[in-house]
């Protein structure tokens, strides 16, 4: 395994003990190029009041280039939502094969994609298989 290989490894396994299914990635737009064609982004947790600033781990673990002068993920494109891109990648690889509903657990409900196509049984009962959808987004 090269260094890199080990260094996204241990990222990923970093990443999966702080985020579970249904938790939330905040996103800080920080910078966006004079063209539009590229954006400077970070990437947070908030665990009690506090925010903790993942944005390199993530780089790491996605592959996105990082900005070492910003410290900023730089995600190239336009036209979509790169925030969102973002942590849907980062949910894809944190669970490549799925994740298991979580049902409704205190207003915090299952962000699997089979309850927004028509399955509103919220009891944890199936099994998503599209992983991106683990992990919630929003801007900060």
């Amino acid at each position: 395994m090269t260094r890199k290989e080990a260094e996204r490894q241990e990222s990923i396994n970093q990443l999966r003990k702080w985020l579970k299914p249904g938790d939330t990635v905040f996103t800080v737009l920080r910078h966006v190029s004079r063209s539009g064609m590229s954006r400077l982004i970070d990437c947070y947790i908030i665990e009690g009041n506090e925010a903790h600033w993942i944005s390199s781990r993530v780089a790491k673990a996605v592959g996105f280039s990082f900005d070492d002068k910003k410290d900023s993920i730089r995600v190239g494109g336009c036209g979509m939502d790169m925030g969102f891109h973002i942590v849907y990648e980062l949910s894809h690889v944190l669970f490549p094969k799925g994740f298991e509903c979580i049902g409704d657990k205190e207003g915090n409900r299952c962000p699997a994609n089979d309850h927004c196509n028509g399955d509103r049984n919220y009891t944890p009962h199936l099994h998503e298989h599209a992983g991106g959808y683990a992990l919630r987004h929003r801007w900060m």
